[in-house]
């Protein structure tokens, strides 16, 4: 009976201290050297070119029925978080009763070549100090 019960506790003792080996994540509590090193950030992308892709997805940012005149667009400008980009695009459109209602402003985000993202730029938005180009 003894031998039974020490041969059960006394592998478990020895494999106790070998099941805390490996490496240590980044919010381990343990030092510095003993840490795995995080990964790198992926590398941000080229910038893109914002008037030819506003130019080919026009309704991927305005409503069809709105028929956006007089289209201009800013510089895009890098993400802070992330390895997007991000732009504002400006036009004159219509109401959904077809009455002009002036100029609409959005910014845009892009990923990977794709506008992936689109909303009405509000006060805390720059859009308004941006410089645009017409498409």
């Amino acid at each position: 009976m003894r031998g039974g019960v020490l041969h059960i506790t006394l592998p478990l003792l020895l494999a106790l201290p070998l099941a805390g080996c490996g490496f240590a994540d980044v919010r381990s509590p343990v030092p510095e050297f003993m840490r795995a090193k995080a990964a790198d950030p992926p590398p941000p992308e080229p910038p893109p070119d914002v008037k030819r892709l506003v130019h080919d997805n026009l309704d991927a940012v305005f409503v069809a029925n709105s028929y956006p005149r007089s289209v201009r667009v800013s510089q895009p400008h890098h993400e802070p978080q992330g390895t997007g980009w991000t732009a504002c695009v400006r036009a004159d459109v219509n109401s959904a009763t077809g009455k002009p209602i002036g100029v609409e402003t959005y910014r845009i985000s892009i990923e990977e070549g794709q506008i992936v993202d689109r909303r009405r730029v509000d006060a805390d938005d720059n859009c308004e100090t941006e410089s645009y180009e017409p498409i």
